[in-house]
């Protein structure tokens, strides 16, 4: 996994978690609803990204 895309993966996942977070806040469960999403699919990108490496270490 390229450190740009494990990155890019970990800075959607604080801003979910901030997102939520907010949401305490204000009391708007869409934005909590929102955070966790983006959560979410952060933790799919790494899991993906996470793949490709396994796929690339087992053909070296």
């Amino acid at each position: 996994m390229s450190i740009e895309d494990r990155a890019k993966a970990t800075a959607k996942n604080v801003e979910g978690k901030v997102q939520e977070a907010a949401s305490e806040v204000t009391g708007d469960p869409s934005d909590k609803a929102e955070g966790k999403a983006k959560q979410a699919e952060a933790k799919g990108r790494h899991a993906a990204e996470d793949a490709k490496d396994q796929v690339k270490k087992a053909l070296d």
